[in-house]
C-alpha cells in the first residue's frame, strides 16, 4: 500500500500540488486524471521518488520514501515497475533481452534463470513469438505489452504507468487497459496510472483521483464517476461524446 500526505509542490513561485492526500491499496488500479497542467505527472513523479515535493510524505507500507536512506530506497525501486509513455525499449536489443534488462541489472538470477523469467514475462503479455524481435519491428501496441512484460519482470509490488494508452488505437488501448488491470488483480501490486483515456477511467478505474488546478477535486471510482455533482468533475467529463452517450444508458436503465 502506499499512502500520500500532504504532498505540495511549487515551480517558480507557481502552486503546481496543493496538499494532496489519498491512499493507493494493493490489487487495485489507481487512475489519475484531469486536464493538462492539472498536475498529474507532477504529482505521479513525486509518489515514484522522481521529484521532490516542498512538503508532504510519500509512504510505502509505512515507511516515508522522502527520508530513507539510499540503501533503503534503492531496494524499494528494486520493487517499483515503471510503464513509460513512449515504451522506452532499447533499439539496440531484442524484445527478450529488453524483459531481461532489469533482471540483468538488479537479480542475483543465472543467465539461464533470467532467460526463463524473461520468457515467462513475454508469455503472460502473449508475446513469446515475438521474443527474437527488434522493437521498431513491432507494432505500437506489442512495444506496449513488451514494456509491460519489462516492468513485471522483477515481481514488482509497485507499478506505475505514464499514459500507457498514448498513441494506440481503441481496441489496442483496452487490451493494455485489461492487461494491467488483470495483472495488478493476479499479483496484488499496487498499480497507478496517469492518464487522459476516459475509456480506462470506465474501463479499469477500481480508484479514481480527479486533479484541478493542483488540488484533489475529487475521489471516487469507475461506478459512481457518472454520478457525481461536482461541476468541474462533469465539465472535464462530459466534454466526451463517449461518456456523455454511457451517461445517458445508464439514465435509461
Amino acid at each position: 500500500m502506499i499512502e500520500i500526505k500532504s504532498i505540495h509542490k511549487q515551480f517558480d513561485g507557481r502552486t503546481v500540488l496543493e496538499n494532496i492526500s489519498a491512499r493507493f491499496n494493493d490489487g487495485e488500479t489507481t487512475l489519475i486524471i484531469g486536464q493538462s497542467g492539472a498536475g498529474k505527472t507532477v504529482l505521479l513523479n513525486s509518489i515514484v521518488g522522481l521529484l521532490t515535493p516542498d512538503t508532504g510524505e510519500a509512504l510505502y507500507d509505512g515507511k516515508n520514501f522522502f527520508t530513507m536512506s539510499k540503501n533503503e530506497k534503492l531496494k524499494l525501486r528494486r520493487q517499483i515497475g515503471m510503464l513509460f509513455q513512449s515504451s522506452a525499449l532499447f533499439d539496440s536489443m531484442n524484445v527478450l533481452e529488453n524483459v531481461m534488462f532489469p533482471l540483468d541489472m538488479f537479480s542475483n538470477m543465472t543467465y539461464r534463470e533470467r532467460v526463463k523469467r524473461a520468457q515467462q514475462c513475454l508469455e503472460r503479455v502473449n508475446l513469446l513469438d515475438a521474443q527474437n524481435k527488434i522493437p521498431e519491428e513491432l507494432s505500437g501496441g506489442m512495444q506496449k505489452r513488451a514494456a509491460i512484460a519489462r516492468a513485471i519482470a522483477l515481481k514488482p509490488r509497485y507499478l506505475f504507468c505514464d499514459e500507457p494508452n498514448s498513441g494506440l488505437d481503441p481496441q489496442t488501448s483496452i487490451i493494455i487497459d485489461e492487461l494491467i488491470h488483470d495483472i495488478t488483480a493476479e499479483s496484488g501490486i499496487t498499480t497507478i496510472v496517469n492518464t487522459h483515456d476516459m475509456n480506462s477511467v470506465m474501463g479499469i478505474g477500481d480508484h479514481i483521483l480527479f486533479l484541478a488546478g493542483g488540488k484533489l477535486a475529487w475521489e471516487g471510482n469507475k461506478d459512481n464517476i457518472l454520478y457525481t455533482d461536482n461541476e468541474t468533475l462533469n465539465s472535464f467529463l462530459f466534454s466526451s461524446d463517449l461518456v456523455r452517450k454511457v451517461k445517458k444508458m445508464h439514465a435509461g436503465k
